[in-house]
């Protein structure tokens, strides 16, 4: 799903962006630093998002969030880049972004998640016995 700009020209930017990637990429492999890209920002051509996509293929992870929205969470073809998809109330994209990490932020459980999960199931445990 993309935005529907009604524009079928190919303006060179995938063949940009995935340079950029792989510098990220490279980079998150020498020294763990990450690093996000903002589609929305960019001004790509229906082709352009396209041949992106094609270019960078699906990997074997995906998730679908709804925690305060949808989201839809997707490795590429490369691991360590993903295709990070937030969707509005009316289904349409919100927000687009190619994340070059280990695990996009938004589906790393927090600390404080962790914890107050091992308080409820120890107290469930309790109840039980």
């Amino acid at each position: 799903m993309h935005r529907d700009d009604g524009n079928d020209v190919r303006t060179g930017i995938a063949d940009s962006l995935l340079r950029e990637i792989a510098r990220h990429l490279a980079r998150l492999a020498d020294t763990g630093e990450t690093a996000a890209i903002d589609l929305r920002s960019l001004p790509m051509s229906t082709a352009d998002r396209d041949e992106l996509e094609g270019r960078l293929g699906r990997g074997d992870v995906e998730a679908d969030l709804d925690v305060a929205g949808r989201s839809n969470i997707r490795e590429t073809g490369y691991a360590g880049v993903w295709w990070v998809r937030h969707y509005g109330g009316d289904g349409r994209i919100a927000a687009e972004r190619i994340e070059i990490t280990t695990v996009p932020e938004i589906i790393v459980t927090h600390g404080a998640d962790v914890a107050a999960a091992a308080t409820r199931l120890r107290d469930d445990l309790s109840v039980e016995a």
